[in-house]
C-alpha cells in the first residue's frame, strides 16, 4: 500500500480539519508531540503540534504531521511530501529500504518504534522521500 504523507510548518491541525471536511473523513489516529517519549527531546513549545494523523480515504490513507525545527531537515516546498509504504513483512521492508536508499540518504534507519511499527525513512537518489512502516511488527516477527 502506498500513501502520501504531508508535512506542515505548525499548521497541521488546521490542515487536518480542512481535509476532514473536504473528504468527509474522520481521523483514525491522532498523536501530538506530547505523546513522544522524553528522549526524543521535543521542545515544550511544540508539544501540542501534530506528530501524526491518519485520515482514511477509501483504500488509502492521507497522513499528516507538523515538522519540529531541529528534528530533521528544515521544511521547504519540495520536501513537504513523502511517500509512505506499508511493506508485507520485515524482510520486505528491509529489501525495499535497501533498494530505495542505495545512492541516496538514510534519514532514519529501519528500527522498532515506540508506536509499534518497524519504521524507517530515506531519500532516494532522485530526491524522493520515502517512509517504510511495517505496522504491529514485534522484533523478529514475520
Amino acid at each position: 500500500m502506498i500513501n502520501p504523507y504531508l508535512n506542515f510548518d505548525g499548521d497541521a491541525a488546521e490542515a487536518v480539519a480542512f481535509y476532514e471536511q473536504v473528504f468527509a473523513a474522520e481521523r483514525s489516529i491522532c498523536m501530538t508531540f506530547a505523546d513522544a517519549p522524553d528522549e526524543m527531546g521535543v521542545p515544550a513549545e511544540h508539544a501540542d503540534k501534530i506528530m501524526h494523523v491518519s485520515l482514511p480515504l477509501g483504500s488509502s490513507t492521507l497522513m499528516i504531521s507538523d515538522v519540529v525545527p531541529g528534528m530533521g531537515p528544515p521544511l521547504r516546498r519540495g520536501n513537504d511530501v513523502s511517500i509512505a509504504i506499508a511493506p508485507e513483512n520485515r524482510e520486505h521492508a528491509e529489501q525495499l529500504f535497501a533498494a530505495l536508499s542505495a545512492g541516496g540518504e538514510v534519514t532514519m534507519p529501519l528500527a522498532d518504534t515506540f508506536w509499534g511499527s518497524y519504521f524507517g525513512m530515506c531519500t532516494d537518489s532522485f530526491g524522493i522521500q520515502w517512509m517504510l512502516d511495517y505496522e504491529n511488527a514485534p522484533s523478529g516477527d514475520e
